[in-house]
């Protein structure tokens, strides 16, 4: 059987032939800063390319060498487009301006948000704002990434991710005024919420015709990323999700699905298992990262709750597992997650995010020969 078919099966909660593995499938199962650069050395492969700094938002492709090893299904094409037409101001090779008019710093590991332009801002200030202009997106840069995913779809096997376009409206409120006046917003000032989402979502709808339309008959999902929780709870109520951000990420989800029948990948870090419902009602259909040691979201519990409503991506825990455990302890948490989630279909293996420098490569080459072995083990016919 194929990895598209397994892919299908997978969505469809039918047990696949074979589990399949996501390194880089999405910006959110990727590897960050040099964790690409230490594998290619452990697996004695020459590094090819130079190390760069991506902006804030980009993620570098998987060396091809280190997915054929792994014998990752995954594959992705696209990112976050920048309209030549914004806010956007390159300011240093540690700093620089947004297309939102966000300024960014490189701290010597991430790129932090150290001024947001709508800081206390009013609703009028919303109108008289310079917004990127979505029309003003590169047509050759388009081209690209559609010949990239039409090569890939019709020349490989591969399972084929088309990355968001554009953030989610939750974060880029944040970002853009700052999470403490942003959320006292959604407390006090519904009309200024409404409006700063209802603009977003326009920008959303430009962008996402543009990019879907080119790239849609050629991938088998697609992703989105908003964070809506801490490790410990939500950032808002149950209330104020349905209230609003339900109305608009169902909107998003609705228009894309317009131009793509890809399945819809949602990443939110953090204890959101309050929200799986509204998520799912939203359209959502599989759910990264499963980050195991947030508050409800162990794999036994979500199983339980959501196993027949939608897929689970990730669940393998990057916070200490990955960093810190032995070969042991690891083979054993994976056959354990893979029991539970994997049971019936329903489950894409990854880490519970971007794998970080502090992984130790054997570490990592450990977790999915181990995936392998396990599934063959658990679901073999």
């Amino acid at each position: 059987m194929s990895r598209r078919s397994d892919f299908i099966k997978t969505l469809n909660h039918q047990q696949p032939e074979n589990l399949l593995l996501d390194l880089g499938g999405c910006p959110l199962s990727s590897m960050e800063n040099r964790s690409m650069e230490f594998l290619l050395d452990y697996l004695g492969y020459e590094k090819e390319q130079k190390y760069s700094r991506l902006p804030f938002g980009r993620v570098r492709r998987i060396d091809e060498r280190i997915l054929e090893y792994l014998d990752i299904d995954t594959r992705s094409v696209g990112y976050i487009l920048r309209p030549e037409k914004s806010l956007y101001n390159a300011v240093s090779e540690d700093e620089y301006i947004d297309e939102w008019g966000i300024r960014r710093v490189f701290s010597g590991m991430y790129w932090e948000t150290v001024s947001s332009p709508l800081k206390g801002a009013t609703i009028e200030d919303l109108e008289k704002y310079e917004w990127p202009d979505p029309d003003t997106v590169s047509e050759k840069e388009i081209d690209r990434i559609v010949e990239s995913a039409q090569q890939m779809y019709e020349d490989t096997e591969w399972v084929i991710c088309g990355e968001h376009p554009v953030y989610g409206i939750f974060e880029l409120g944040c970002w853009m005024c700052g999470f403490e006046d942003f959320l006292l917003k959604m407390a006090i000032d519904s009309e200024f919420i409404n409006r700063f989402f209802e603009i977003v979502l326009s920008y959303q709808k430009k962008i996402i015709e543009i990019y879907y339309s080119g790239i849609g008959k050629f991938i088998h999902y697609t992703s989105s990323g908003d964070d809506f929780a801490t490790q410990e709870s939500l950032f808002f109520s149950k209330d104020m999700f349905r209230q609003f951000i339900v109305p608009y990420f169902t909107e998003r989800i609705k228009y894309t699905k317009k131009f793509t029948d890809a399945a819809f990948l949602h990443h939110s870090c953090g204890a959101v298992y309050n929200i799986i419902e509204y998520l799912i009602n939203c359209g959502v259909e599989i759910l990264n990262p499963i980050q195991p040691k947030a508050k409800g979201m162990s794999a036994e519990q979500l199983k339980d709750g959501f196993g027949n409503s939608i897929v689970f991506h990730g669940g393998i825990d990057t916070q200490a597992l990955l960093p810190y455990g032995s070969k042991e302890e690891i083979e054993e948490e994976i056959s354990r997650v893979i029991s539970i989630l994997a049971e019936g279909g329903g489950y894409i293996f990854a880490a519970a995010h971007n794998i970080q420098e502090d992984v130790k490569p054997q570490n990592l080459v450990c977790m999915f020969k181990a995936a392998r072995s396990a599934y063959e083990r658990l679901f073999a016919r």
